[in-house]
């Protein structure tokens, strides 16, 4: 069992725990929704998603986006998943990426979308 993420108190009053299939999927939220230079201790961390314009500017940007996102998930979670797909949609404000996923250890599919608003 792994710690739940964000971090929360479960119904017993104890850290909330996670299987490991959620806590991959939060593994891949942080790694998409977490800016370079926002961890002091790994100041590389992070897809630099954030940083992108989130009105519907074309395919440039959708892109970019692929490509910061899936070198991001290779580079921290490439032992874990490899990524078979990133699809990017704007959808009334709001950046949505797909990830589609297959646990190296398993071989079970995934898909973890992550959803963020413009600011």
């Amino acid at each position: 069992m792994n710690v739940d993420h964000p971090w929360q108190v479960d119904g017993r009053g104890r850290t909330a725990l996670t299987d490991d299939r959620d806590h991959l999927a939060d593994l891949v939220r942080q790694v998409v929704l977490t800016a370079p230079g926002e961890r002091v201790m790994r100041p590389d961390f992070g897809s630099g998603l954030l940083g992108l314009p989130f009105e519907p500017a074309g395919p440039e940007v959708a892109a970019t986006t692929q490509v910061l996102v899936q070198a991001a998930l290779q580079q921290w979670l490439g032992d874990r998943i490899a990524v078979d797909a990133v699809e990017v949609r704007h959808d009334d404000g709001t950046l949505a990426v797909t990830v589609r996923y297959v646990t190296t250890r398993t071989g079970e599919a995934a898909t973890t979308e992550v959803r963020r608003a413009a600011p």
